[in-house]
């Protein structure tokens, strides 16, 4: 006669509260990144019971990975450039010291690069700087874009369209390129910010102090 033989019990699955409720807390994440507090007050409407830290716990698990968008903006030539300015510290003029700038000018599709130092921001600067560059390029770009330049944007204001300078309007114009404010710096602006970065850095600040 064998040894009788002995199982461990198998114990059944504990049901929790939330059960009834995990499909509607998968659906409502994907269609919206709603924080744990507003599932729970969500569910708590829709006839859950249980405890805040329940539900918290849950969203931890089946939450998705959120990954970071980048957008990638791709250029014709002659189609577009990016505007802005740069600070070199200062210069000796005569026998004072004036703030030292530099205008950078970079064509989006080429990434070819324009730069003129200058003691003054002013429009006339600003423009002739414009022209150098046209004259550099030999062309003009079909639109400019900008950020906040002092030079070109008198107001913004956030969901509202920038409000431009009229002579930087009428100098568009003259030339025949559109302005187009750049909406998010980081999406749009990373050509030009690149130029002025490596201009600060190269060479060496051997020069103004």
């Amino acid at each position: 006669m064998g040894c009788p033989q002995f199982h461990a019990r198998q114990s059944a699955p504990r049901s929790s509260r939330l059960d009834p409720f995990k499909n509607r807390i998968i659906r409502l994440l994907e269609t919206h990144p709603y924080s744990a507090q507003q599932i729970y007050q969500r569910l708590r409407e829709e006839g859950f019971a249980g405890g805040y830290t329940m539900v918290k716990t849950y969203v931890s698990k089946v939450r998705p990975v959120r990954r970071q968008a980048f957008l990638k903006l791709v250029f014709a030539p002659g189609e577009c450039a990016q505007v802005d300015w740069g600070e070199y510290g200062t210069i000796a003029v005569g026998s004072t010291r004036r703030r030292l700038s530099f205008f950078v000018m970079v064509l989006c599709h080429s990434r070819l690069m324009y730069v003129e130092f200058t003691v003054s921001q002013t429009m006339e600067h600003f423009l002739a700087a414009h022209e150098n560059a046209f004259a550099a390029f030999r062309g003009c770009p079909g639109r400019l874009m900008i950020d906040n330049l002092k030079s070109a944007v008198l107001s913004r204001v956030v969901g509202e369209a920038p409000a431009f300078n009229p002579r930087y309007v009428d100098f568009a114009r003259h030339w025949g390129f559109g302005i187009c404010p750049a909406t998010s710096r980081r999406a749009t602006k990373g050509r030009v910010e690149n130029g002025v970065g490596y201009v600060k850095k190269f060479p060496e600040r051997s020069g103004p102090a």
